[in-house]
């Protein structure tokens, strides 16, 4: 069965909840996402592997990017062209994945991870 958009009353009754965990809406698409940054590169990885493996449960997966520490991602359902249950599924799923990671609330600045302190604020990684 394929994906449906969400409709006006599950983003008003689902989307609040993610949005207080630090999901956000993103330009220009329907979409969700959300910045972590771990305490080490193996914990972001462990992180991304525990959220490889729901999302291949799910048959829904993210738009994600990973430097050391910081992992970020994107949620969309690609088969309805916007945000979908899965999405909400997802995201509550990594939510509650990601442990104690700090959640990186302000999407409009770049994101230093633990490379560029290890490297005196160099950017080598």
């Amino acid at each position: 069965m394929p994906a449906t958009l969400l409709s006006d009353e599950d983003r008003v009754t689902r989307l609040p909840a993610l949005g207080e965990t630090g999901w956000m809406g993103v330009a220009d698409r329907d979409a969700l996402r959300k910045i972590w940054k771990f305490k080490s590169f193996s914990e972001a990885w462990g992180f991304m592997s525990r959220a490889a493996l729901a999302a291949e449960k799910l048959n829904h997966h993210p738009e994600w990017s990973n430097t050391y520490n910081v992992v970020d991602v994107t949620l969309t359902t690609h088969d309805c062209d916007g945000l979908s249950a899965l999405d909400v599924e997802l995201a509550q799923r990594m939510d509650k994945l990601a442990g104690d990671a700090t959640v990186v609330r302000n999407h409009s600045e770049p994101v230093d991870c633990l490379c560029k302190l290890h490297a005196g604020g160099k950017g080598a990684a």
